[in-house]
């Protein structure tokens, strides 16, 4: 057991003042006996007792402040050497047996080794008194042995227990102690590391939303490019009906053109033949695109498979007689399908054809069965077969088995994905199965009723061989709302407590230079940035020429005058948003020191000339009132009057309001009279506070953007669109 450890030892020692407050107590009563009839000298005895006790109770005190551990020891001793003129100086028999009070105390006061020292002492001083003092006999030797004892077995039975329970209380203690403080320690690692996640969640969000925009963009230029190749398409088919139409004619009827030399009509049968290929290419890829683009459209009827097979069958046997090989078909005659029969007789032909090319000797098998409400169809041939590295380049567009230029088989690489869009059109799915040396096995499925609306661009960009595993845990990332980040640049805090004010669900990290806002946009991904310029067309220009421009995120510009504005010369001293009282017209002039002097009122509404014109004469302050209809006539008033304070209007003809505060600004003259705006308000009842708004990206905008863009401002501006300006708050003037 520590004891000495820091509040251990104190908490189980009691304080010695309650002794020095019995002393006291005790002292009195001993003073009382000495006013009753005795002698003399024991009366003198007596009081000295009494003056004796409640001197050591006066410093058992004094110690206890002074020195706490001497006054413990002290107050032990000292009621142990009380005991003693008890028994001498007033004869009071029986009180040797107080000698175990020392005892007690010192196992309450200090602890139970001091008790047993105590106790050791205290018999020692009761043999010696035996031998000094007259009168103890064996007897009181005995009883005050006995007491002595007794007490301080008493004293270890009472406080041996709770000593050990508190030695065991403390240890753990201690131990609860560490282990708190390393809770707290491994808590605070924890609440860094899940800040650390919350911030890249964050991260990983914004990186997700600029994601979606790039994906955006590449589903525009992968639009664009199926619309450009079904434009040149169709631009290359009606030369190609021309060569093919007249070389067929021709061909077909030489005499019409006079005497043809033979020469000159195997010529012509080559170009019509690689017309014909040219034209079939065409179809392929014009074919590749629509399907791409989701346009093309199935013509399904109910049909006989077998009469596809068959169609298929005899447009390709012309390839398979001339290589000497078979061509088998399996395909019961009562099996029908719902289908478009063009395209599936496509899928046919591309499968027969490719097994014909491929295969050397043998031949090809066509079986088709019909298993759990679907219809299945396997070509096998005898060919060579496809190498497992080759597998994942067979259904790709443009993509064959042996790429190089020397290549032993002609194909365009466009049969075998053009059947895989087809067979899943259809709902059905395609494979292959193959062994080098052996052959390869093409198999298709497909729904043999009708198959169920299904959205045909749905699993556009998807792997059929991907393997979906579900998740057997909850996640134990904490949740976080990421909001959108916009970036402010301006010299002021004008658009900046707009944005705050109308908006909720916002982060505005906001700067003052262009460096400071393209470093921001870079370090951390933003929705937008905005940027307040009192010239939007020159912010416009410098935003432009900047090379650090994000490609991916938006630069919106506009004009908001605020207080830091008026500061730097715009002049705008208040804004009062029409309709405007008497009240707040007065109050405002008054508030600006203007009580009395010119005022210069700029409105292109002559009823609000005339209004605020009765306003300022109703007063009763004589104010001189000067009119004007747009700024331009304003600025003419200006160079041969100087008003004391300008109302101005910002949406006017000719020259607005925002153009006249510009104008103002330049001139040195003009530039300290304050103006006070009287701005109206839009179709939705929100003030007027910019004159125009630019929007730029670093990289351009695309069609899809722009049109979009249009869309959106066009809604906004739309005064029948209420609902879509998506402001979080009532904007309170």
């Amino acid at each position: 057991m520590n004891e000495s450890a820091p509040g251990f030892g104190s908490d189980l020692q009691a304080s010695p003042r309650p002794v020095a407050v019995a002393l006291i107590g005790l002292g009195i009563l001993v003073w009382f006996f000495s006013i009753v009839p005795i002698q003399q000298t024991e009366r003198a005895r007596v009081m000295l007792f009494a003056t004796l006790m409640w001197a050591v109770a006066a410093a058992i005190w004094k110690l206890d402040n002074w020195k706490p551990k001497t006054g413990r020891w002290f107050t032990v001793l000292a009621v142990m050497a009380l005991s003693t003129p008890a028994w001498v100086w007033l004869g009071v028999a029986g009180t040797l047996p107080l000698m175990a009070i020392p005892v007690a105390l010192s196992a309450i006061l200090i602890d139970l080794s001091a008790a047993t020292s105590v106790a050791i002492l205290s018999t020692a001083l009761v043999v010696l008194m035996s031998q000094v003092l007259p009168g103890i006999g064996p007897a009181e030797m005995a009883g005050a042995g006995l007491a002595i004892w007794a007490a301080l077995a008493m004293m270890r039975a009472v406080y041996a227990p709770v000593r050990e329970l508190a030695r065991w209380s403390w240890t753990h203690y201690q131990t609860a102690q560490a282990s708190l403080e390393e809770a707290r320690s491994r808590r605070a690692e924890l609440e860094q590391v899940l800040d650390d996640l919350e911030r890249a969640n964050q991260q990983l969000v914004r990186l997700n939303l600029l994601a979606q925009g790039l994906r955006q963009s590449a589903d525009d230029a992968r639009t664009t490019k199926e619309q450009f190749v079904a434009n040149v398409s169709h631009e290359l088919r009606t030369p190609l009906n021309m060569i093919t139409g007249f070389s067929e004619t021709i061909l077909e009827s030489p005499e019409t053109y006079g005497k043809i030399p033979p020469t000159l009509l195997a010529d012509l049968a080559v170009i019509h033949r690689n017309a014909k290929h040219l034209s079939e290419l065409i179809d392929d890829v014009l074919d590749l695109s629509q399907v791409e683009a989701n346009r093309l459209v199935l013509t399904k009827e109910q049909v006989c498979l077998s009469e596809i097979v068959e169609a298929a069958a005899i447009a390709v046997r012309p390839l398979y007689q001339s290589k000497g090989l078979y061509l088998k078909t399996e395909v019961p005659k009562d099996l029908y399908l719902f289908c478009d029969p063009t395209r599936m007789r496509e899928v046919m032909l591309n499968l027969l054809s490719n097994a014909g090319r491929f295969t050397e000797q043998g031949g090809v098998c066509v079986r088709a069965w019909t298993e759990n409400g679907r219809l299945w169809v396997s070509v096998a041939d005898t060919g060579r077969g496809i190498a497992a590295e080759d597998m994942g380049k067979l259904f790709q567009p443009f993509q064959q088995v042996d790429g190089s230029i020397r290549r032993r088989y002609g194909g365009t690489g466009l049969g075998l994905s053009l059947s895989k869009q087809f067979i899943e059109l259809h709902g059905g799915t395609i494979g292959v199965e193959s062994q080098l040396g052996v052959g390869a096995t093409f198999t298709f499925q497909i729904p043999s009723s009708t198959p169920p609306s299904i959205h045909a661009g749905f699993m556009q960009g998807l792997n059929p061989d991907w393997e979906h595993q579900q998740r057997t845990r909850s996640i134990q990332i904490p949740r976080t709302t990421v909001r959108p980040r916009l970036v402010i640049l301006e010299s002021g805090e004008a658009l900046r407590r707009l944005i705050t004010r109308y908006t909720d669900g916002l982060e505005v990290a906001s700067v003052t230079s262009l460096e400071t806002a393209l470093g921001e946009v870079n370090r951390v991904p933003a929705q937008a940035l905005l940027v307040n310029d009192v010239s939007v067309s020159k912010a416009l220009e410098r935003i432009v020429s900047s090379e650090t421009l994000p490609s991916d995120t938006p630069t919106i510009i506009c004009s908001i005058p605020g207080k830091q504005e008026a500061a730097s010369g715009l002049g705008v001293a208040e804004r009062l948003v029409k309709p405007i009282s008497r009240e707040a017209l007065l109050g405002t002039l008054e508030r600006i020191g203007i009580e009395t002097g010119t005022v210069l009122i700029v409105d292109d509404d002559p009823d609000a000339l005339h209004l605020f014109g009765r306003m300022l004469a109703s007063s009763g302050r004589g104010y001189r009132v000067l009119l004007a209809r747009d700024g331009r006539e304003a600025l003419n008033i200006l160079g041969e009057h100087r008003p004391d304070v300008i109302l101005l209007d910002l949406i006017m003809p000719i020259m607005n309001g925002f153009q006249f505060l510009d104008q103002k600004s330049q001139d040195a003259t003009l530039r300290d009279i304050p103006v006070i705006v009287t701005s109206a308000r839009d179709p939705m009842g929100q003030p007027i506070v910019s004159s125009a708004m630019a929007i730029t990206k670093g990289g351009g905008l695309s069609t899809h953007q722009l049109l979009a863009a249009v869309e959106a401002i066009s809604k906004v501006f739309a005064t029948s669109q209420a609902g879509d300006l998506g402001l979080t708050k009532e904007p309170v003037e």
